[in-house]
């Protein structure tokens, strides 16, 4: 039976472009992901958009002297550009700007403030009497209390992972300023708080159950955090850009950016419900027992985003009452820049439009998927890059291709032979392709998308033994239509890979696709073998891959 997938992807903020490390950590395995179960005939809604609130955005527009919105809608810009030529299918892909977000979200703290899981309070925040303002956690810097590194933020601690407040810092000092003689104040002021603590034994009991397909790193931080106990969090914070809140008296005051942003999934497939045409479409994946078998909601992350996903979102779910709560939560680890911390406020980033100018989408979309993050912490290179490409995509799957196109082209005038029966060898040659079906899916499946693209290689690697223990140049010199046999097998693996590659590469597979004769769009074929049928006329090729210089890189 058909499921149902919702694919909700983490939410870049809106102040920088998309980096490659992102792209590797949450936005290439979703994409691989919702491909390919749409190949499978699974019903598939893929959502996110740009997170556009907070004070470092305002911060950042009133230094450049702009409005928030208008620098929101550059960078909006810019991150759906990558997301087009880096082939992201989603099914939409909007921001949190919307009037829609606004009174989803507005929604959301009404119904969780009415049912008792919201309530006001006075908390000391960190105020700067240089810049005259609030500041937000991140923006307060000091020495952690745990583990002494002097670069935790007042929100996290990137060293050691422990969640701090700004007062927990040693020696706090404010980072828009970075001035060390004005000492920050801790002044009261009154916010709305979500208390977790209430939520802790419906959350802990969701967690308990049925999660063995989860990331072990994943579960055990969760788990963690339960034995440590949850803490009310603050969700209102003292500024006048974001999602205003929704009761009297508190005009000064905004929903804090990380309370608005998890509920842009939901927000996000009603605004798809409504522009399909079909306004309560929204039910279907996210209200229990609308669909059947259950709708199955995967959250595709970077770890730094774990605490949100995987336990207060679910926590909000289940305070706001029958919503479906989260399947999977696939977190990645870090992709680092050759050895060093992504940081684009420190500039050691690799922006992927100058990757994609330079080597194109599939180069990209290979060598982030070979070397994915998903166990371990991964590092770019861009050697690495050329070598996977070279080695890997050109020479492994793009040659036998070539190879294997250009001999019909030449030596059978591009139409496909009629084979004679099948030699053990070539019956073991399509088994190998049939397994490579049944391995791809059950690895995608569990969230395995480089074990899932090893084994596609490795079909790709069993067909150029084939092909080369054939010889079919050799073969034709004597006999013909075993010649023409071998063509012909190669043709139906060639079918076979076009399909297994297609969720990582799509533009390549779709160009293969056409050369081997095959109408519309790959994906509709399904996630089957599809039959290269003799006596056709196939259509003149040209290289999948092109083959990189180790120069491109240097410059």
């Amino acid at each position: 039976m058909n499921e149902h997938i919702l694919v909700c992807v983490a939410w870049p903020y809106a102040k920088t472009a998309t980096h490659v490390g992102q792209v590797a950590g949450a936005y290439l395995p979703a994409d691989t992901f919702a491909r390919f179960h749409r190949m499978a005939g699974d019903q598939v809604l893929m959502v996110s958009g740009s997170d556009e609130h907070g004070t470092p955005i305002l911060v950042e527009s009133e230094r450049l002297g702009i409005t928030p919105r208008d620098f929101v809608a550059n960078y909006h810009r810019q991150i759906c550009e990558v997301w087009e030529r880096l082939g992201i299918s989603w099914d939409l892909y909007t921001e949190t700007g919307t009037a829609n977000h606004y009174r989803i979200t507005q929604d959301f703290f009404l119904t969780l403030y009415d049912r008792g899981y919201i309530f006001k309070d006075s908390m000391q925040s960190a105020y700067c009497p240089t810049d005259r303002r609030f500041l937000p956690d991140r923006y307060v810097e000091g020495t952690c209390p745990h583990c002494h590194y002097t670069g935790a933020r007042g929100d996290q601690c990137d060293n050691c992972g422990h969640t701090l407040d700004p007062i927990d810092l040693i020696d706090a000092r404010c980072r828009l300023c970075g001035s060390k003689e004005a000492k920050l104040e801790m002044r009261m002021t009154e916010h709305f708080f979500l208390d977790l603590p209430k939520l802790q034994e419906p959350l802990a009991e969701w967690l308990n159950h049925g999660k063995d397909h989860w990331r072990p790193n994943t579960l055990a931080f969760v788990q963690n955090w339960l034995k440590e106990g949850l803490r009310a969090r603050a969700i209102t914070r003292d500024l006048d850009w974001g999602v205003p809140i929704p009761l009297e008296g508190y005009a000064d005051k905004r929903i804090y950016v990380w309370f608005d942003a998890v509920i842009g999934y939901f927000s996000a497939s009603v605004e798809w419900a409504e522009k399909q045409g079909t306004p309560e479409a929204w039910k279907t994946w996210w209200v229990p027992e609308q669909t059947e078998p259950a709708v199955k909601p995967y959250y595709f992350i970077g770890k730094d985003n774990i605490p949100f996903h995987a336990i207060i979102w679910p926590a909000m779910l289940l305070g706001y009452g029958n919503r479906n709560l989260p399947y999977d939560v696939p977190a990645n680890e870090f992709m680092t820049m050759s050895g060093a911390k992504a940081s684009s406020s420190r500039g050691n980033v690799i922006w992927t439009k100058d990757v994609l100018d330079k080597y194109g989408a599939d180069t990209l979309r290979y060598y982030l998927s070979a070397t994915a993050p998903e166990g371990r912490d991964s590092d770019f290179t861009f050697d690495e890059m050329i070598r996977r490409n070279n080695d890997e995509l050109v020479a492994a799957y793009g040659n036998v291709v070539h190879r294997t196109l250009t001999f019909l082209q030449s030596k059978f005038g591009g139409v496909v032979p009629e084979p004679l029966a099948l030699r053990p060898a070539d019956q073991e040659i399509l088994l190998e392709v049939k397994r490579g079906f049944d391995l791809v899916a059950q690895n995608i499946n569990q969230c395995h998308m480089k074990e899932g693209l090893n084994e596609a290689m490795n079909v790709a690697r069993a067909a150029n033994r084939y092909f080369d223990e054939q010889a079919p140049w050799k073969q034709i010199k004597v006999d013909r239509e075993a010649a023409g046999t071998t063509i012909y097998v190669m043709l139906q693996v060639i079918s076979g890979l076009h399909l297994l590659f297609n969720p990582y590469l799509p533009f390549s597979s779709q160009k293969l696709h056409e050369y081997l004769g095959f109408e519309g769009n790959i994906t509709a074929h399904g996630w089957q073998l599809h039959t290269v049928e003799a006596n056709k006329t196939l259509p003149k090729p040209a290289p999948l891959f092109p083959k990189l210089e180790e120069l491109v890189a240097a410059e």
